[in-house]
C-alpha cells in the first residue's frame, strides 16, 4: 500500500477511509504544521522528505509544481468530493493502476452525476 501524505485543504474523513484501505497516511495536522501558511513547495518538500505521495485539492497549484519541480514522490489532485468514501477508492484505484507513482500527477475527479 501507499504512504501518503495529505495537505490541510484534503477531507479528513477521505483519509480515515484510505487508512481503513490499507494506506499509511500522515496528515499535515497530525505533523503540527497545519495553519502555518506554508508555501505549497514546503508542503511538496516535506512529503518528499518523508517518502510520501501528496493528497491536495488544491489542484491548480500542485499541478504548476509537478510542472516545475517534476522531481517527486508523486502528487495526487482532487476535485472536492462529498463522498468521502468514494473518492477514497478511486484513489485507491489510482494508486493500484499508476504503480510506481515518483514523478507522476494523478487527477481524481468527482463522476458526473
Amino acid at each position: 500500500m501507499a504512504r501518503l501524505y495529505s495537505n490541510e485543504n484534503f477531507p479528513l474523513p477521505a483519509v480515515v477511509e484510505l487508512r481503513r484501505l490499507g494506506h499509511d497516511v500522515l496528515t499535515i495536522q497530525e505533523m503540527g504544521q497545519s495553519n502555518q501558511s506554508l508555501s505549497d513547495e514546503a508542503v511538496l518538500t516535506f512529503a518528499c522528505a518523508e517518502g510520501r505521495v501528496l493528497l491536495t485539492c488544491n489542484r491548480r497549484h500542485f499541478v504548476r509544481l509537478h510542472h516545475e519541480q517534476a522531481q517527486h514522490c508523486g502528487i495526487i489532485v482532487c476535485t472536492v468530493d462529498p463522498d468521502f468514501a468514494g473518492l477514497a477508492q478511486r484513489i485507491h484505484v489510482a494508486l493500484e493502476e499508476h504503480a510506481p507513482i515518483a514523478q507522476t500527477l494523478i487527477r481524481i475527479n468527482r463522476p458526473a452525476r
